[in-house]
């Protein structure tokens, strides 16, 4: 064998060595990496193949012939799995399909059945007729004299909270003495209260004469009916009415005190102001 034969073939075998070793070294590196990727591949081939016959048992398993113990067989139903029935669509003209659970019952349903009122109960109508009962009717007369209590009543409590006479008693007397306002004593000298005049030196204008000449018949003039209702709270003070204030707001008891201590002649008077107070309902102004 000659020299460049020789040589040929050493190169040849360096060459394969080189090689193999970089096969080898290649396996080392990517060989994990490779083997790993075939092991995940055939791992989801398998789960995919054992999925597919699965879902073919239980295709197979709906249709099975077996039969079901008569206990169950019973409970079971398989109603929901059947399509429900489609709706006739309503036209003009053509009257809308009533339902089956209607259809069976003999009685007409409403419309709205939440306001049937079924369960609930309503009291009858006599029993409640109190509770819508309109206000009494007023005469003439009543109807004038609220209009005068409309007018007065703010002037009453004034009077009250300063001088502690019920503007009940007050507004009462104001109506009996002044005829509801329109008594000529009220008309032309506004004293609503009846207070009379007693000095014998007054001057011009300060009182009036109604009947005769004389004196005790001369009553006060006033310029407006508030200076008659101040004048009828001083009039209380006075020794003789000055005792009433500890009665408080007890009406029933002004009304007898005011008697008793000699306001008006009149035997009835305090029966008078007491029901004039509770038919027009004047003891709301004393609180």
């Amino acid at each position: 064998m000659s020299t460049r034969h020789f040589r040929r073939i050493k190169k040849c075998v360096s060459l394969f060595q080189s090689w193999r070793q970089m096969i080898k070294t290649y396996i080392v590196s990517y060989g994990f990496k490779a083997a790993a990727i075939a092991l995940l591949l055939l791992l989801f081939w398998q789960k995919d193949l054992h999925l597919q016959l699965d879902l073919q048992a239980a295709s197979t398993g709906l249709q099975s012939t077996a039969p079901i113990p008569p206990t169950l067989q019973s409970l079971i139903t398989w109603d929901w799995l059947r399509p429900a029935p489609a709706l006739p669509t309503a036209t003009s003209g053509t009257p809308r399909a009533t339902p089956t659970a209607f259809a069976s019952s003999p009685a007409t349903v409403p419309d709205n059945p939440a306001n049937t009122y079924s369960n609930l109960h309503f009291p009858e109508e006599q029993n409640i007729s109190h509770l819508q009962a309109s206000p009494p009717t007023r005469t003439a007369k009543e109807k004038k004299q609220l209009a005068y209590v409309r007018r007065f009543a703010k002037v009453a409590r004034a009077e009250m909270q300063r001088y502690g006479i019920p503007a009940s008693i007050k507004l009462a007397q104001g109506l009996i003495e002044s005829n509801a306002g329109e008594s000529p004593l009220a008309r032309r000298n506004h004293n609503h209260f009846g207070i009379k005049c007693f000095s014998k030196h007054c001057k011009k204008g300060h009182c009036t004469n109604f009947t005769d000449d004389s004196h005790k018949d001369f009553f006060r003039r006033y310029t407006s009916a508030w200076e008659s209702y101040r004048a009828h709270s001083r009039f209380l003070e006075g020794k003789r009415y000055r005792h009433l204030r500890e009665l408080g707001v007890d009406y029933r008891a002004w009304a007898h005190g005011l008697k008793k201590a000699g306001y008006a002649t009149d035997q009835r008077y305090a029966q008078k102001l007491i029901r004039l107070i509770e038919n027009l309902g004047l003891d709301q102004y004393d609180h």
